[in-house]
């Protein structure tokens, strides 16, 4: 089978899933994609530049698989005349109405609708998660209730009847190779590798260090993840309260050092105020770091559940005192550790792929079924 994957945000773990899925996937699948940069320009005008790169290829896949990224109604209505009659599957990695605002941001409704319009067209739609589902369809209703008259909340069920989950695809093998490029010290490392961004919440997270550190615990400080900032105040602030022990400090581009980061930590925690998926935690618990998550969002399926009450905290406090406990000597099991490595590894590519051939191709199959 022949399979177009569009995506106008071609970077961080939409460049991965691109790459990932062309890599593994048993069909020949043929990215047409725009840099990762400027996201509501990509929003608005990336359509149009892909649709004339798509008809100068002259290529007819036998399905159209985008992200939630492209304005599937402008790209299909220009390349209507060839693409009239291939299925269109559309992936959501995130969304516009949902995604956490900054404080006294007002948000823009227009993105929220080109996601309701693209979903309306695509014949199947695909969420990264269960939570990224339920909270999409939970707010929909909601953006069409804004407008005067004619809110069309029929379409809610309709669309909700072609949504599934299908998760994120990783490359998580890959990190096997610098599994014995393990940095060691006496302190136990903690792990932050999220974007040094407000909706991961850094502020909260350095609240905890600075309180564990207030209470004698030892530890070191490994801080991972990409800053889009010029001055992120929080992480400079941690640099030099912390003096001593951050081992690295900041984003590390080759993935060998990356790897080997995570590797060496024993701890990883997320304060996060917006997780669709979790990546960067899923790395993390992979490579045999203990996570200590919110019981929001989509954490709670990325540890099994017997380890819920153990791992996932609701306030503050259960942070710190799960923290506290690690730090001072309450260590999980070698089983415990082995049972949520295990429950990250069905995200691997090589279980995914076959998932995502199977329905794509089921896909295709009931669009001609109904032609």
């Amino acid at each position: 089978m022949e399979i177009l994957l569009i995506e106008p945000y071609c970077a961080g773990s939409h460049h991965a899933w691109v790459e990932g899925y062309v890599r593994h996937s048993r069909h020949r699948v043929r990215p047409l994609t725009l840099p990762g940069r400027f996201w509501k320009w990509r929003m608005h005008g990336g359509a149009v530049t892909l649709a004339r790169q798509f008809l100068e290829q002259g290529y007819r896949p036998d399905l159209i698989l985008a992200s939630d990224m492209l304005d599937l109604s402008t790209f299909l209505s220009l390349t209507r005349t060839e693409t009239h009659n291939i299925p269109v599957a559309l992936y959501f990695h995130e969304n516009q109405l949902t995604y956490p605002l900054r404080r006294g941001e007002k948000r823009d409704l227009h993105y929220g609708f080109i996601n309701y319009l693209s979903a309306l067209l695509a014949d199947a739609v695909f969420f990264n998660s269960a939570f990224h589902l339920q909270s999409f369809f939970d707010e929909l209703p909601r953006l069409l209730k804004h407008f005067p008259d004619y809110n069309e909340l029929d379409t809610v069920s309709q669309l909700r009847a072609r949504s599934e989950v299908l998760p994120l695809g990783l490359d998580l093998r890959r990190h096997d190779l610098y599994s014995q490029a393990r940095v060691t010290t006496e302190a136990p490392i903690i792990v932050w590798n999220h974007r040094w961004e407000y909706d991961k919440n850094p502020q909260e997270f350095f609240q905890a260090i600075y309180a564990l550190q207030k209470m004698g615990l030892d530890f070191n400080l490994v801080l991972l993840g990409e800053s889009f900032r010029v001055k992120p105040e929080e992480f400079l602030e941690a640099k030099e309260r912390l003096r001593g022990r951050v081992l690295q400090f900041g984003y590390v581009e080759d993935f060998g050092s990356y790897s080997s980061w995570l590797w060496s930590g024993d701890l990883c925690i997320s304060t996060a105020h917006h997780e669709f998926f979790g990546v960067a935690t899923t790395e993390a618990i992979y490579c045999g770091c203990y996570p200590i998550l919110p019981n929001r969002l989509v954490y709670p399926d990325l540890v099994p559940e017997e380890l819920h009450a153990a791992c996932l905290y609701d306030d503050f406090g259960g942070l710190l005192a799960r923290a506290r406990d690690f730090l001072a000597g309450k260590r999980p099991s070698s089983k415990e550790l082995a049972s949520l490595r295990s429950h990250v590894a069905r995200f691997d590519w090589a279980v995914m792929a076959a998932q995502y051939d199977q329905r794509l191709e089921q896909v295709v199959k009931a669009h001609h079924s109904r032609a």
